[in-house]
Formats: structure tokens, C-alpha cells, sequence
């Protein structure tokens, strides 16, 4: 097992399969207040803290932390994910449902990014797959992810992909 994939145990976790399902963690409520913004803010705190592990409804869980330049601003932006895995390959995706995160954006703007796993740092590329990679792509992540397979079946739009390759520890 390479230091990407996943090894987190997820006891007493209940499986999740619905995108509706009110226990998934992107069905959390948060301070509409301070917004996601702030809420992401507590759990990049957390995870920071802790190498890695959070509580909460991420628990049990893998989270990265990506950091992204952003396209038009260009400051540095830094994201909880949970990676997802074809193989040796990490990608990530997203559950916003009227349009697509703002990472996704910066990586096309700014492929050069930084993922936080576990106790260390890596510098990183971050590819948004279009065309036929991307058809390729999905059609393997829709038949084997029920939960972004459900999701897709209630957007318009194609879900975002994003492969991450890791350039080296730093």
C-alpha cells in the first residue's frame, strides 16, 4: 500500500450510498453565519492538529487538505477533501450542486498544488480531466461510486474530476 491510498478504518460508521442520506457529511448543517468558509476552517484546524484525523462527521475517515492559487486572485486557498482512489491514482470530486468548486477552477488556472495527507505535506499536480479522458474516467468512477453515481443522476451538469499526481515529500 503506497502512502496515498486510503487506510482509514471507519468504525461504528454507517455506510453511506444515498447523496441524500441526512448522516453524509456534505448534509451537515453549518453556522449559515460564518458559512462553509468558517466551518471548513475548524476542520483544516483540526486536522492540522491532530496529523490528519478529525472528528465530527468526518470521523473514521480519510480527508486531504488541497491548496490551490486561485485563478483570479491568486491567494492561496486550502480545501478538506476526501480523496477518492481508481488503483494507485487519487482524485477528487465535489457534491456542490449548482456549480463547480472553486478548486476545480484554480486548478485549471494553476495545476501546481499542495496535499496535506495524514502527518505530511506534498507538492502535487492536479489535472481537470475534459474530454475523453475525462468520459473515460467517468464512466468508471459513475460504476463504481454510488454516491457520485446518485449525485450525477440529480445535476445537469458532469460532475468535476480532478486527478492528482504527487511530484515529491517535501
Amino acid at each position: 500500500m503506497s502512502d496515498f491510498e486510503s487506510t482509514a478504518e471507519q468504525p461504528d460508521q454507517p455506510t453511506i450510498t444515498d447523496y441524500d442520506d441526512p448522516n453524509a457529511p456534505w448534509n451537515q448543517a453549518w453556522d449559515q453565519e460564518g458559512g462553509i468558509a468558517n466551518w471548513n476552517a475548524d476542520v483544516i484546524e483540526e486536522f492540522r492538529n491532530n496529523s490528519g484525523k478529525v472528528g465530527g462527521a468526518y470521523a473514521g475517515g480519510d480527508l486531504i487538505l488541497l491548496t490551490t492559487t486561485g485563478a483570479k486572485s491568486g491567494k492561496r486557498h486550502t480545501t478538506p477533501l476526501g480523496p477518492l482512489h481508481r488503483g494507485d491514482v487519487m482524485y477528487v470530486s465535489s457534491f456542490i450542486e449548482d456549480k463547480y468548486p472553486a478548486w476545480w477552477y484554480n486548478i485549471k488556472a494553476n495545476p501546481q498544488v499542495t496535499v496535506e495527507l495524514r502527518d505530511k505535506t506534498y507538492r502535487a499536480t492536479g489535472k481537470a480531466l475534459e474530454g475523453a479522458e475525462y468520459d473515460e474516467f467517468a464512466a468508471w468512477v459513475l460504476a463504481e461510486n454510488p454516491l457520485l453515481a446518485d449525485f450525477q443522476s440529480k445535476v445537469d451538469r458532469p460532475i468535476p474530476l480532478v486527478v492528482l499526481t504527487f511530484d515529491d515529500e517535501s
